[in-house]
């Protein structure tokens, strides 16, 4: 697993995908601000208990127990409340997006605070989560230039760049990280995600080798290393490995939703849905009984029984609505609107994106977010127009989209710019550009690759049409919508 905050609802609004970060461990027990020793960003605070408290919640956060390090990261917070660097890890770490934001605003507001280096992180987190990237970057480069032998900057700038899918960059910071501290355990584990989106399949399992070696008692090393599996197809061998991880952690419910994912590949839906049910049952908070929901979504939908994934986003939704958890409310209707859409109700989908947006306006979320929502809606206004094949719509709301995705200069933007003009193309029988186009999109979305396989075949090269129907019809991902509305028409070629 990797670390993640809400993952459907970043995509929506296009943030940095799986932001981390953490401080480095200064050793100084001064109980005011630390120095930045050894060349690690100091950790402020004016307590020393707070101090240990945090440095015990951001040590089970580095092994991916984010709800064990709550506890800690709050009565750090209770024992010093101008603990910027603690709300910021809180932030981090928070179940779904309504704490994030919470905890996040206060680590921003009290950042005059801290020290440069906690001072660039937090302001670096902020620009991820109003999907500010050349900010982000900015900041992030100062933080390497003033910190270049931190661990943990080098981790946080390594995420950066695999968020916007620039993996050599990721790589090359994610190996100084470990070349300054051989034996720090997270960076083996994004470091064999990396290698694995490569497709460098030998190297993601040394790195995730290396990750068990390194905390063998741990679960989060044995369900990394299923999900590699579960990539290459190798879904009983994946299985083992995620009771592996539940052997360590009972209670570590993503190996269920993982879990579930091979049991749906290997034509096995009703024990997918049934383990996603357990998982549900042993919750221990509302976003894995969120998850498990989700799954069983994918679950329904990847059989096209659209009315029973509607059903469980139903209850989704209704989880968030109970807390009035507006980022959530947000994803959740999107994701319906998609649903909506493969099953062809068009109306109904257009009322759900339509919603979507509205909870966002009126929302108190950052304004950058609004326009990132905005943004989003004439990306679903133009999938709409597509699915009823109105070309002019689809192209009219494209061509808005692509403005603003350049303007925000996000890979993830410019990517979905790239792939709404390839579908308009593959629409209107050109196939040269809608090839040249998808080629462009994001091809971490197997939805692109079935639409690449088939504008080739459309085109007469049977053997790239091959090629890319094989790449979606095994891309093997953790439960996804995406991958679950074009798996069985790429399976079938």
């Amino acid at each position: 697993m990797r670390h993640t905050s809400s993952i459907r609802f970043w995509s929506v609004v296009a943030l940095t995908l799986g932001l981390m970060t953490w401080i480095g461990c200064n050793k100084s027990t001064a109980p005011s601000v630390a120095s930045a020793s050894e060349g690690k960003v100091p950790i402020t605070t004016k307590s020393d208990e707070a101090r240990q408290e945090f440095l015990q919640g951001q040590s089970l956060s580095d092994r991916l127990l984010a709800h064990d390090s709550l506890q800690h990261f709050d009565k750090a917070i209770a024992l010093d409340p101008d603990f910027a660097t603690a709300e910021m890890a809180r932030a981090n770490s928070s179940p779904s997006p309504k704490e994030f934001f919470e905890h996040q605003q206060r680590a921003t507001a009290l950042a005059g605070k801290v020290s440069d280096g906690e001072k660039l992180l937090i302001l670096a987190n902020q620009a991820g989560a109003n999907a500010e990237v050349i900010k982000q970057k900015d900041y992030l480069d100062k933080l390497l230039a003033a910190y270049p032998n931190d661990e943990r900057a080098q981790l946080t700038a390594g995420n950066f760049y695999f968020g916007q899918q620039q993996l050599e960059e990721a790589i090359a910071h994610y190996k100084k990280a470990s070349q300054i501290a051989p034996d720090f355990s997270p960076v083996y584990n994004i470091l064999g995600y990396a290698y694995r989106q490569r497709g460098d399949y030998a190297s993601a399992e040394q790195a995730f080798k290396k990750y068990v070696e390194l905390i063998p008692n741990d679960p989060n090393p044995y369900d990394s290393y299923a999900e590699l599996l579960l990539k290459m197809g190798r879904f009983d061998d994946s299985i083992t490995q995620y009771r592996r991880a539940l052997a360590h952690d009972a209670n570590f419910n993503p190996s269920r939703f993982g879990m579930a994912a091979d049991l749906m590949y290997k034509n096995q839906p009703d024990q997918a849905i049934a383990e996603l049910q357990e998982m549900a049952d042993k919750a221990r908070n509302d976003a894995e009984r969120r998850t498990a929901l989700f799954g069983m979504a994918v679950v329904f939908s990847d059989r096209g029984q659209f009315d029973k994934a509607m059903q469980a986003m139903d209850k989704e939704y209704a989880i968030a609505e109970a807390k009035n958890d507006v980022a959530n409310m947000t994803a959740d209707s999107q994701a319906k609107g998609n649903i909506l859409l493969a099953a062809h109700k068009y109306d109904e989908a257009a009322k759900q994106f339509d919603r979507s947006l509205q909870l966002t306006e009126d929302s108190t979320l950052s304004q950058e977010i609004k326009d990132n929502a905005k943004l989003q809606h004439h990306y679903n206004l133009a999938s709409l127009a597509l699915a009823k094949k109105d070309y002019a719509a689809a192209k009219t709301h494209a061509d808005t989209y692509r403005e603003g995705a350049e303007a925000s200069h996000g890979r993830f933007r410019i990517q979905q710019a790239h792939e709404l003009a390839g579908r308009i193309a593959l629409g209107q029988k050109d196939y040269d550009t809608a090839i040249a186009e998808l080629q462009q999109a994001n091809h971490q979305d197997p939805s692109n690759l079935y639409r690449l396989s088939q504008a080739y075949k459309a085109k007469g090269d049977a053997d790239q049409s091959q090629e890319f129907l094989k790449k979606a019809a095994d891309f093997n991902s953790l439960p996804q919508l995406n991958y679950a509305f074009v798996r069985a028409s790429a399976q079938k070629g």
